[in-house]
C-alpha cells in the first residue's frame, strides 16, 4: 500500500488531502474521494482511507476545513464536539462542492486511477456534506455513514448507499424513514441499511474514547454493524463502479440483523 500526505489547488487555496492506494505495479483503480466527521482531520478519516486501499481502490482522503482551520483535530469528547459544530457552521456547501471538483480533477489526472470511476465516502457531518454535493453527474456513488442532518433538499443524481444506527441520537428513525421516503420519491437509486442495538459513529471500532454520548453499546453489536456495513459498502462499490451509465432502479431498504461477527482489518 502507497501512502502519503499532499495539497490539491482550490480557488487560491491549498486543500491538504491524504492519499492511500494499492501497490504501484497492480494498474488503475476506481477511486472514493472521504469527507471526515465533523472532529477534523483525524486519525481515524486516514484509518477509514487505508481500508479502501486495503479492498483495491485510490482513496483520497480531502480536509474540508482548509479554509477554516486546517490544523483542528479536536477529541471525542463532549467539548470537542461542540468546538467542531461551531466550525462546521462556517463550512458551505458551495465550497465543499468545489473541494470535491478539485479532488476529481486531480484523481481523472493520476495514472493508478480509473477515470471516470470515483464516489465519496462521507461520516457524520461529511455524510451530511456527500449528501449535497450528490448532484454532481461526475461522481459514480456516495456512500453516507449516519449523516447528522436529513431535514436538506437534495437532488441527487448517483446511486446512494444509506446506513445509520437505530439508535442514532443526531437522527430519529422516524427522520431517516422521512429522508428514505424523499429520496426514493425523488427517484433516487437508493440504498438503505438500518443496523439494530447501535448509535451514532458506530463505524469508529466502538471505543469507548471514540464514543461522545455516555451510553456504551455491546461489543458484539458494535462488531456485527461494522463488519457487515463495510461488506455492504464493498457490494455497492463494485456495482457502481461496473456500470457504463448511470442507471434507475427502485430503493431497496431495511434493517439488518447479522447473524456473525467478522472481524474487519
Amino acid at each position: 500500500m502507497n501512502k502519503r500526505d499532499l495539497t490539491i489547488p482550490v480557488e487560491g487555496s491549498s486543500m491538504p488531502a491524504y492519499l492511500a492506494r494499492p501497490e504501484e505495479e497492480s494498474g488503475a483503480h476506481p477511486a472514493v474521494i472521504v469527507l471526515q466527521e465533523v472532529f477534523g482531520f483525524t486519525p481515524e478519516v486516514k484509518r477509514m482511507t487505508d481500508m479502501l486501499a486495503g479492498a483495491g481502490y485510490v482513496g483520497l482522503a480531502i480536509n474540508y476545513y482548509h479554509r477554516i482551520d486546517p490544523q483542528m483535530n479536536q477529541p471525542y469528547t463532549e467539548e470537542g464536539s461542540r468546538e467542531a459544530f461551531a466550525a462546521s457552521r462556517q463550512v458551505t456547501p458551495e465550497n465543499v462542492r468545489a473541494d470535491i471538483a478539485a479532488a476529481i480533477g486531480w484523481l481523472n489526472a493520476q495514472d493508478f486511477v480509473k477515470a471516470g470511476k470515483i464516489a465519496v465516502w462521507g461520516s457524520g457531518f461529511g455524510a451530511t456534506l456527500a449528501l449535497q454535493a450528490a448532484s454532481s453527474e461526475d461522481l459514480s456513488g456516495g456512500v453516507l455513514f449516519y449523516p447528522t442532518r436529513v431535514d436538506m433538499k437534495v437532488n441527487p443524481r448517483i446511486p446512494l448507499l444509506l446506513v445509520f444506527g437505530e439508535e442514532d441520537y443526531y437522527v430519529s428513525r422516524h427522520e431517516m424513514d422521512r429522508l428514505i421516503a424523499s429520496l426514493s420519491e425523488a427517484g433516487t437509486d437508493l440504498r438503505v441499511q438500518v443496523y439494530p442495538k447501535v448509535g451514532h459513529s458506530f463505524f469508529r471500532h466502538g471505543r469507548p474514547e471514540a464514543i461522545v454520548e455516555q451510553r456504551r453499546y455491546s461489543d458484539e453489536a458494535v462488531a456485527q454493524a461494522v463488519a457487515d456495513s463495510w461488506n455492504v459498502m464493498q457490494r455497492f462499490l463494485r456495482e457502481i463502479f461496473s456500470r457504463s451509465k448511470p442507471q434507475v432502479r427502485p430503493a431497496e431498504t431495511g434493517d439488518i440483523h447479522t447473524l456473525h461477527t467478522q472481524q474487519v482489518q
